[in-house]
């Protein structure tokens, strides 16, 4: 049973930081990816959008456009457990969104596509003010 805990979120100027963590336990398969995906306010959940993922056997990693250059993803493992950590700079206010972490197993190429994710947190908000 995969479990998750995220933590990070909060209010920062545009143009700032933060790091949101998300400690999955339960991750032991060959194929597990851990993502970070942002739905904005007034969005549905189908609107979520894909931030950053890590192929947690291989650390091969992926983000969205938007997000290259300023977020970076990456993890610490241990045994059934890996801490996926978000570090976001430069942060516009467009990036005001509830943040989620989510467990799936994926390739390369669909690590940010939400259909292969089954296991989602409960969400931080990440508020970004002029």
């Amino acid at each position: 049973q995969v479990e998750l805990v995220e933590s990070g979120g909060g209010s920062v100027q545009a143009g700032g930081s933060l790091r949101l963590s998300c400690a999955a336990s339960g991750v032991a398969y060959s194929r597990n990816c851990v993502a970070w995906f942002r739905q904005g306010p007034g969005e549905e959940r189908h609107e979520r959008e894909g931030v950053a993922a890590v192929l947690v056997n291989s650390g091969s990693t992926g983000y969205a456009d938007s997000m290259k250059g300023r977020f970076t993803i990456s993890q610490d493992r241990a045994k059934n457990t890996v801490t996926v950590f978000l570090q976001m700079n430069s942060l516009k206010l467009g990036d005001t969104a509830t943040y989620y972490c989510a467990v799936g197993t994926c390739l390369e190429w669909s690590l940010l596509q939400p259909n292969e994710y089954n296991y989602w947190g409960q969400g931080t908000q990440v508020t970004v003010t002029s």
